[in-house]
């Protein structure tokens, strides 16, 4: 009998043995009849390996293991169950099992698929599982069987519901909001001129919700029929022509290359030098003007 690999999460098996169990020779020596109960289990006989040895389970009760050759199958090995009768001499095959060692690739722990489901996985078609009790919900109005109590009740109250929302859920709803795309602190929403709270296409909640969102009705706006905070904005306001309010988030400081060179060419700036005398030629007629042009000097005494 070969047994599935799910036995590999069962509890270790920690009973004693006495000394001369784990001697039994017969048990000891069938190996090669262990070999062919392996074989004979797996989908090819290469897919048992060399025997990696036996271990005594109980008094004429013995395992012998085989180490696993088939790909993906790292550190498992094929585990082969043999008993004997009293003072008997041949060995009977039990069970086979392929069983994980310390060192055994093992799949992830499985999860239901309740459990799995994560927002956003859900497509067409698709539908949840019923919860009973979940906490995002509350038992909401029910039917009293007056009908004057129902008429009001359904007409003017809106209360035909099993369960409504609990404050639980309303307030992991508003977090999950306002921190996400359509919040305060997304990109578009810090570049905007204004908020949303005085933008004309703005239609407010109702209750709880609609102190901090509304929805946006503006068929230009990227956020047109979807929940936005008050806080929120986009270049779709009704209002363009608002001032932009300065920004409370900081400026991005500026880029500096300081390991480049820019080489810039220079060119040399002309100057506006005065035009040189024009030599005389009458060397007489210069010598007697520099002469006249020299200050008296007083005789030295």
């Amino acid at each position: 009998m070969v047994t599935a690999a799910a036995a590999a999460d069962a509890p270790a098996r920690t009973t004693r043995v006495s000394s001369r169990a784990r001697k039994d020779a017969v048990l000891l020596g069938a190996v090669d009849l262990a070999r062919e109960a392996a074989q004979e289990g797996a989908s090819s006989p290469a897919d048992v390996g060399e025997h990696l040895g036996a271990v005594a389970e109980g008094e004429r009760l013995m395992s012998h293991r085989f180490a696993a050759t088939m790909p993906g199958y790292r550190g498992w090995h094929w585990t082969v169950t043999l008993a004997r009768v009293p003072r008997g001499k041949v060995a009977t095959v039990c069970e086979v099992e392929l069983l994980p060692g310390d060192d055994a690739l093992l799949a992830p722990a499985w999860l239901p698929w309740a459990e799995r489901l994560r927002p956003g996985d859900i497509g067409p078609g698709d539908t949840l599982p019923f919860k009973a009790d979940d906490p995002r919900l509350e038992p909401g109005w029910k039917a009293t069987g007056d009908k004057e109590l129902d008429s009001v009740a359904i007409d003017e109250l809106a209360l035909a519901r099993e369960r409504v929302l609990s404050p639980q859920g309303r307030d992991e709803a508003a977090e999950r909001w306002y921190r996400g795309s359509r919040g305060p602190t997304a990109p578009g929403a810090v570049a905007s001129p204004a908020e949303c709270t005085s933008c004309g296409f703005l239609v407010p909640l109702q209750g709880p919700l609609g102190q901090l969102f509304g929805v946006c009705a503006n068929a230009w706006s990227p956020d047109d029929g979807k929940v936005v905070s008050l806080d929120h904005g986009c270049g779709a306001h009704s209002e363009t022509d608002a001032p932009h309010a300065p920004s409370d988030w900081p400026a991005d400081a500026p880029l500096i290359d300081e390991l480049r060179v820019e080489a810039v060419a220079v060119e040399p700036r002309a100057s506006a030098a005065e035009p040189a005398p024009a030599p005389s030629t009458d060397a007489g007629t210069t010598d007697a003007a520099e002469a006249d042009a020299a200050p008296e000097r007083p005789d030295a005494e």
